[in-house]
């Protein structure tokens, strides 16, 4: 395959076609906070069950559609990504009774399909959610099986919603054992023993459950036979709480409560299931730390902490003595951050430097059996599994190498190739590199940057500037097809790991939190900064991404420096600051954001930043595409939608301003993969075509 190392035929003289913008009607809601008055004249927009809001989402959806049927090269695009994507992808395995279970997908499948072998090796299918609704729409959650493997409860989402129904199954034979469960949210299914388990969930909120505010979690047992009225709750009815999680140690012995209001610090709880009407006993009292307890020998906890230690360690405690003062280490804390997994009966401690994997064996005594030999810098996941098992699996991956799934014995050390997929991608021509820039206060910040080997840097090459920046998640390297795509056409992708993220513990988290939220975008301009200043592109080159908390931080930034790129792509972005904590269970993310209630001075600060309120007129604000989904019930679609309104109206010269509206979509998870193909073609036409390209030199030079 002959490709060029850069895009070809640059269309400079390209006359944008005029874009009539639906007229969005604009109400009179003034809120008043401490003595300061704000207007929100797109307040209506919040009610998603209203007619007006279903024709203004059709009106927008017909404008942006009509603009990007005119782009050259979307077909060939989305005919290359559909090449692309089309080969088979498998999980590891794992054992769950009587039979070896794994997800398969054939290629272009719109989900995954969860296959099964017996102890000769026949292959089955297990569950195909491809079949579970006509669009595609309806995807396959959790799938958690009883202590002996003879039950399943799996989970769907409709519609890509986060509340959830468990259906209860029998594997044997396949019959359905009881009514479906509905209305949970934000939940697991751990089973105690194979009579019954524990999930949690919200009550129904009046009014519409996909904007209503949720934030007393309640942790339920269900016992199998009888009527999910009936089931019991075990925690959150007098301690509101507004999340809530429950799972019982693989031995059946102990039943774990964690219970946090917000997105960081939580309580433990743990009590005893071999004793009936024992108390729910405290380890944790207070949310000032994470904790989670990890593994359990008999009587003696191992748990994942970062109380002492903001780069987490793992302890140990007596059951009958959990408090911690009493926590003794077994991995104490080190310079790199620590995220910890059990298999086979060890730990297998995954550390993250500057954003990579190391992964060190350990014994539950604390004493180190090896460093496991990775097949290069990027990122390690896996190791997990019961204790009997005698194969673990891992899988490895890189922004230039496909997952590859590898088996790992614990014993020897030795692994092996399990399952390497069949990419039409040479990795050989393409080049990560690591770089750490300066922030505006001095910080360090590391970026991975990533493109065809050769590429010249003359400040003309299409550059996607990609962040998050937030909840202590941190972006790690990891090979996806889009980002194939956009590199085989000549395209630059660049990551940055900014405050606000987990790459170097809490101490990196907090400086991206509440009053230093600003760290973080000066952090992704420093990024674009730093791009145009080594000519790996230019301002008429860059586009910045990112979605969720990312889609904040592209809202944020294009608005504060709209000089800095010629594209921006929000993506199901938090873009009401004075408003989320009002929404659904937004009111939990005020760890990271405070909140515009808290008081005058949090209230000045986040308004400062709230990309709805800092829209202004006579601005010429970056080529946007904003995109949602109508049934986002997480991040809300009237953050995006309310966003859109302001930049339409406001925007000064010729570029686009669009918001492209998922259908039965929600914040991601569980999209189809057609509709996942289409939208990630429109986000890179919409991109490329605004940086002034009519053509595809990997389309031309087949």
């Amino acid at each position: 395959m002959a490709v060029s190392t850069t895009m070809a035929s640059l269309g400079q003289n390209q006359k944008p076609t005029p874009i009539t913008y639906p007229k969005t009607a604009k109400g009179e809601t003034v809120d008043v906070y401490f003595d300061t008055k704000v207007s929100d004249p797109y307040r209506w927009l919040e009610d998603d069950k209203s007619a007006e809001t279903a024709a203004w989402v059709i009106e927008e959806n017909k404008v942006t559609y009509d603009y990007l049927a005119q782009i050259p090269f979307r077909d060939a695009l989305k005919a290359r990504l559909e090449k692309l994507w089309n080969y088979e992808k498998i999980s590891a395995p794992f054992k769950e009774g009587n039979f070896i279970y794994y997800y398969k997908n054939n290629g272009l499948q719109n989900q995954a399909v969860l296959y099964r072998k017996d102890a000769k090796g026949k292959e089955e299918v297990f569950l195909d959610p491809n079949t579970f609704s006509k669009l595609g729409t309806t995807s396959l959650g959790g799938v958690d099986f009883s202590k002996d493997g003879s039950k399943v409860a799996y989970s769907l989402s409709e519609g890509g919603s986060d509340w959830r129904k468990v259906i209860l199954m029998d594997v044997n034979n396949f019959k359905k054992l009881e009514d479906t469960l509905v209305d949970i949210k934000f939940s697991g299914v751990s089973w105690k023993g194979n009579e019954g388990f524990y999930y949690s969930s919200y009550d129904k909120p009046k009014g519409s459950e996909l904007s209503a505010k949720t934030d007393q979690h309640k942790l339920y047992y269900h016992k199998l036979g009888t009527a999910q009225k009936d089931d019991q709750v075990i925690f959150g009815a007098d301690q509101k709480r507004r999340y809530v999680g429950g799972y019982v140690t693989e031995d059946n012995h102990y039943l774990v409560i964690t219970a946090a209001n917000s997105t960081y610090g939580n309580e433990l709880y743990i009590q005893d299931l071999t004793k009936p009407n024992s108390p729910i006993v405290i380890i944790v009292d207070n949310f000032n730390s994470d904790n989670n307890i990890i593994e359990n020998e008999g009587g003696k906890l191992f748990i994942e902490t970062d109380l002492n230690a903001p780069n987490k360690r793992i302890v140990s405690v007596d059951v009958n003595s959990p408090k911690p003062e009493n926590w003794k280490d077994v991995i104490p804390e080190t310079e790199n951050v620590l995220t910890p997994t059990t298999g086979a009966g060890y730990f297998f401690a995954n550390y993250m430097k500057d954003a990579v994997s190391i992964i060190k064996q350990y014994e539950y005594s604390g004493k180190l059996v090896r460093e496991i030999q990775l097949p290069g810098l990027g990122t390690a996941a896996g190791f997990g599994s019961k204790k009997g098992e005698k194969i673990l699996y891992y899988s490895f991956t890189n922004y230039i190498t496909p997952g590859t799934i590898y088996s790992f014995e614990p014993k020897s050390g030795k692994s092996a190739v399990y399952d390497k997929p069949k990419v039409d991608f040479n990795s050989e021509d393409y080049v990560s590199t690591q770089v750490f820039y300066t922030s505006k206060d001095g910080t360090k910040i590391p970026m991975i940057i990533t493109h065809k080997k050769g590429l010249k840097l003359d400040g003309n090459n299409p550059t996607i500037l990609y962040g998050y920046g937030g909840f202590n998640i941190s972006l790690t390297p990891s090979f996806g097809i889009s980002n194939a795509v956009w590199m085989e056409n000549g395209g630059i992708y660049a990551v940055a790991n900014l405050r606000g993220g987990g790459e170097y513990g809490k101490k990196w988290h907090d400086a991206g939190t509440k009053m230093q939220k600003q760290n973080v975008f000066d952090d992704f301009i420093a990024a674009a900064e730093y791009l145009i200043a080594q000519q790996y592109t230019s301002p008429n080159y860059l586009a910045i991404r990112g979605g969720s908390n990312g889609g904040l931080l592209v809202g944020a930034t294009m608005t504060q420096r709209p000089d800095l790129m010629k594209v921006a792509l929000p993506a199901v972005g938090v873009m009401d600051m004075l408003r989320y904590h009002t929404f659904t269970s937004g009111a939990g993310w005020a760890f990271d954001y405070g909140t515009s209630a808290d008081s005058k001075e949090m209230f000045e600060y986040i308004k400062g930043y709230s990309p709805v309120a800092n829209v202004k007129s006579g601005v010429q604000y970056p080529a946007t595409l904003v995109t949602t989904g109508d049934h986002d019930d997480r991040v809300v679609p009237a953050h995006s939608f309310k966003f859109a309104a302001e930049l339409q109206e406001k925007q000064t010269g010729t570029n686009p301003v669009l918001i492209r509206i998922d259908i039965n979509a929600g914040h991601g998870a569980g999209k189809s993969l057609a509709a996942t193909i289409q939208e990630i073609c429109d986000i890179q036409a919409f991109t490329l075509y605004n940086m002034g390209f009519t053509t595809l030199s990997i389309i031309n030079n087949p």
